[in-house]
């Protein structure tokens, strides 16, 4: 199944995404870095995304962004005969991430990345922790993600976002079939 999507009952949240898309994405998460970072999602897995959440606080909406990314992915992720996992590391500038995905149904995030310190587009949360825990809630997936080197928070995001697009992407490719 190549589309899948969500809305919640009062209509203030919508996701769908297409994993055998372009990579485009029409995302309105009310936080633009979260946008761009989603962006990149999309483009490095090249999966057509949209996603809209209605404007409230910060928090919320990058748990409701993940938690609903996730949804989304969930059957795509399970699809008879898809791989269910992935692996890349990817560079932003300085920054190198590596994500590893299992569409393993444990929710579990693994990662050696805080940035409960940076403040990012005026954020004083930890965006890609909180993001990366709700996704995995949402999805049921067990994600590690090692930040290999970086130094700047916008750039380790941006690397960290490319390499789980990557990631999911392998995750929804078909197996091959088995040599007879």
């Amino acid at each position: 199944m190549a589309r899948t999507g969500q809305a919640d009952e009062a209509g203030r949240l919508h996701a769908r995404i297409d994993v055998a898309g372009s990579g485009d994405a029409r995302v309105a998460t009310g936080l633009p870095v979260l946008d761009h970072l989603l962006g990149l999602l999309a483009e490095y897995a090249s999966f057509d995304l949209e996603l809209e959440i209605a404007p409230g606080d910060a928090q919320a909406e990058i748990e409701a962004a993940g938690r609903a990314l996730g949804q989304a992915l969930a059957d795509a992720l399970r699809s008879e005969g898809t791989r269910g996992h992935g692996s890349a590391v990817v560079p932003a500038d300085e920054a190198l991430a590596h994500v590893v995905v299992e569409a393993s149904g444990r929710p579990l995030v693994v990662s050696n990345v805080d940035l409960s310190d940076a403040r990012v587009a005026g954020l004083a949360s930890d965006i890609v922790a909180t993001f990366l825990r709700q996704l995995a809630e949402g999805a049921g997936l067990t994600l590690h993600v090692r930040l290999v080197d970086g130094s700047d928070p916008e750039h380790v995001l941006e690397a960290i976002f490319k390499a789980l697009g990557v990631a999911l992407a392998q995750s929804c490719r078909p197996r091959r079939p088995k040599e007879e």
